[in-house]
């Protein structure tokens, strides 16, 4: 390619050639496609939420070290997203900062559990089967695939008991009971 004349580069001085708007937004499909987001306000909600997150820790971090609000504030913060499942045990701030991302908050989505605990084969399965109400939360049979699971509520994970799913899963273990039946 040509050199680009004094009147070009200063028409193109602002303009970014590596790094197009539209790269943000195919990452945000691949997002969607991979954790089968139905809303797109959902991916936007958890997108602020990160950014909302990320600027509290930055302002928290800009305190002195031993303030005694900013350490209560940072442990307070880390016990959430660890409940939630969003951050591991051994979480620091930085990582609020630095690596909490919107996939983060994906994986906590209960179609993406159903999966991960074997319920189903894929996401969109998951979801399929969440919406036709075969799978509860403890007591609570959940019809939304965007429910978010907490650390505490993904052991009770459940198939509905009286769904058709469960019985022919049950079946085919060998572990339909006639007192099931009823």
């Amino acid at each position: 390619m040509r050199e680009l004349k004094y009147h070009e580069k200063k028409l193109l001085k602002k303009v970014d050639f590596l790094n197009w708007k539209s790269d943000a937004r195919s990452h945000e499909l691949a997002v969607l496609r991979r954790y089968h987001i139905q809303a797109r306000e959902d991916y936007h909600s958890y997108n602020k939420l990160c950014g909302s997150l990320r600027s509290l820790a930055h302002r928290l971090s800009l305190l002195p070290a031993q303030d005694h609000f900013r350490t209560r504030m940072e442990g307070q913060i880390l016990s959430k997203l660890y409940d939630m499942g969003v951050l591991n045990q051994k979480a620091k701030m930085s990582d609020v900062e630095n690596a909490l991302t919107v996939a983060a908050f994906c994986r906590r989505r209960l179609a993406v559990v159903c999966c991960r605990l074997k319920m189903a084969e894929t996401v969109k399965t998951a979801a399929k089967y969440i919406e036709q109400g075969h799978v509860r939360v403890g007591p609570e049979t959940i019809t939304d695939p965007a429910y978010m699971v907490t650390r505490q509520n993904e052991d009770f994970v459940t198939w509905v008991t009286t769904s058709k799913v469960k019985r022919t899963i049950m079946k085919y273990n060998d572990e339909l009971d006639d007192y099931d039946l009823l």
